[in-house]
C-alpha cells in the first residue's frame, strides 16, 4: 500500500456548500454589478437595501456628471435586476424583494425630478389580486419587476370585484391587465372580465398568474394569457408593445420565456 497521503478533504468536498458559496450575493454582485464606479455604489444600494443611503448616493453621482435616466436605468434598475436574479436562486426572498424595491423606488423619485418632463414610461398596466382572493404577494413581487422594468403600474389591490376591474380599466386604459389567484376557488374571475371587457369591445391581453393557475386555464378563454413567474410578467410585457396580441402571445410563450 502507498504510504502517499490522502487529501480526504478534496474527496469528501460538500458540493452543496460549494454551489452555496457562489451563489451568495456578493458572488452573483462581482459578475453582474456596473463597471462604473458611480452606477456600481448607487446599485449597491438597492442590492444592499440601503433605504438611509441611497439618496446621498444618487445624488452623489448625479454631482459628478451621471445623466439621471442612466443613474435610472443602469444603476437603479441594474441593482433591482440582479436581486430579481437572487430571488430566482432562491438566495433572497420576499422581504429582500420588497426592501430593495422601496430603496430603488426612493432613487428613482430623486432621479427623475433632475429629467426634463420626468420619466417616459412604457405603458400602463393595471395589477390585481382577483375577487375572493386575499393574496397578493405573487402580485407585488410582479408589480415591482413591471416597474423596475419602465412600466406604469395601476396596482388595485387584492380581493378586488370583477366590475370594479372592468371600470378601472376603462378609467385607466391600460395595455394589459394581470390578474392573480392563489385559490382555484376565485380564479375563473379571470375569465369574467375576459367577458366583460369584450362585451365591451376592449381586447386587451387578460394575464391569469398565481398559484391555482396553469398555462391550460389562462389560454382557454379569449384574451387569457399566462405567466408562471413574476420574473415572466416584463418579457411578456415588452412583447405586447411590440404588437403581440393575446393570441401571438399564446403561440411564441415558450420563446418569450426561456431563460427567464
Amino acid at each position: 500500500m502507498s504510504n502517499a497521503k490522502v487529501d480526504y478533504g478534496a474527496i469528501l468536498r460538500r458540493y452543496d456548500a460549494e454551489l452555496e458559496n457562489v451563489s451568495t450575493p456578493e458572488a452573483i454582485a462581482a459578475k453582474m454589478l456596473p463597471s462604473d464606479p458611480h452606477l456600481k455604489e448607487v446599485a449597491s444600494t438597492v442590492l444592499y437595501m440601503k433605504i438611509r443611503d441611497v439618496g446621498p448616493v444618487v445624488m452623489k453621482a448625479l454631482k459628478e456628471g451621471i445623466e439621471p435616466l442612466e443613474l435610472i436605468n443602469n444603476g437603479l434598475v441594474a441593482g433591482m435586476e440582479i436581486v430579481s436574479d437572487l430571488y430566482a436562486q432562491h438566495v433572497y426572498y420576499l422581504p429582500e424583494i420588497m426592501m430593495a424595491a422601496k430603496t430603488m423606488e426612493i432613487g428613482i423619485s430623486i432621479a427623475e425630478k433632475q429629467i426634463p418632463g420626468g420619466r417616459k414610461t412604457k405603458g400602463k398596466v393595471i395589477m390585481h389580486a382577483v375577487e375572493g382572493d386575499p393574496h397578493d404577494i405573487g402580485k407585488n413581487i410582479a408589480a415591482v419587476m413591471m416597474r423596475s422594468s419602465g412600466f406604469t403600474v395601476v396596482d388595485l389591490g387584492k380581493d378586488i370585484a370583477v366590475d370594479d376591474v372592468v371600470a378601472a380599466v376603462k378609467k385607466e386604459v391600460p395595455f394589459m391587465i394581470s390578474g392573480t389567484a392563489l385559490m382555484t376557488t376565485t380564479m375563473t374571475a379571470c375569465v369574467s372580465i375576459a367577458e366583460k371587457l369584450q362585451a365591451a369591445k376592449i381586447n386587451i391581453p387578460v394575464m391569469a398568474a398565481g398559484g391555482a393557475v396553469n398555462r391550460d386555464f389562462a389560454e382557454s378563454f379569449d384574451l387569457g394569457i399566462y405567466s408562471k413567474k413574476a420574473p415572466q410578467t416584463p418579457a411578456i410585457a415588452d412583447k405586447i408593445l411590440a404588437g403581440y396580441d393575446w393570441k401571438k402571445i399564446r403561440e411564441n410563450w415558450d420563446d418569450i420565456v426561456e431563460g427567464i
